[in-house]
């Protein structure tokens, strides 16, 4: 049986995500993380070199890297259901923003918090240029949803599952507002009324809100008690 294991408060939310929604036989294991440092515990690190979330076990097999994971469930349990084929006219869509996710969107989120962690003050140019990276990926994405209910087309698929976490939960660490972008918004209300996505959070993170809002919630840090 596929295993996934999950940190909680964390990307690998995407794969328990894509499990609900493509409605297969999978075991989830939890981890919370480690209060003091906000990393993953050692039984988490101990699965795979990465020492990061998430990691999937299939036999013999131990794979980690968002992307590949997905890509694995994908192709070995698939249903039918979440690609887009080659032989469809939106199959360059589906891989651009499948590939968005990570390659562009998380990289500038993820640099915000790196900022804020190292207190470097706003008026510093490289806070700027950070801010200003994600800003243009943050429109990017709010005009493609000003043209497309779903980010590959009319109909949801595994691309929704990479790009939402960046845009939600991702906040609690990248504390940034959503207030410009009412595509987003309304996308996002969307994804919370998926029965997937529901069931999701209530097995991997159950003591979590969703930020589905524009504003941020308080960011996490070292020792919060929300952890």
């Amino acid at each position: 049986m596929l295993v996934v294991h999950h940190l909680q408060i964390s990307q690998s939310e995407r794969i328990v995500w894509l499990c609900e929604e493509l409605g297969i036989e999978y075991e989830l294991k939890t981890y919370k993380r480690e209060k003091a440092s906000l990393l993953a515990p050692a039984a988490l690190k101990a699965l795979h070199p990465s020492q990061a979330a998430p990691v999937i076990q299939d036999g013999f097999i131990t794979l980690a890297e968002s992307n590949a994971c997905a890509d694995y469930i994908l192709a070995k349990y698939p249903n039918g259901k979440l690609v887009v084929p080659p032989s469809a006219s939106n199959y360059a869509d589906y891989l651009y923003w499948f590939n968005f996710a990570n390659g562009t969107l998380a990289p500038a989120a993820s640099l915000t918090m790196y900022l804020r962690f190292a207190q470097l003050p706003p008026d510093h140019p490289i806070s700027g240029m950070a801010h200003g990276r994600l800003k243009k990926n943050l429109s990017i994405l709010e005009h493609r949803l000003g043209e497309s209910k779903w980010l590959a087309g009319e109909e949801f698929t595994a691309a929704d599952c990479m790009v939402v976490w960046n845009l939600t939960n991702a906040r609690y660490y990248a504390n940034y507002s959503l207030g410009e972008y009412p595509k987003i918004l309304e996308y996002l209300k969307r994804v919370a009324e998926r029965e997937g996505y529901k069931r999701a959070i209530k097995k991997g993170d159950p003591d979590l809100e969703p930020v589905l809002g524009a504003e941020p919630p308080k960011p996490l840090s070292p020792g919060d008690s929300r952890l």
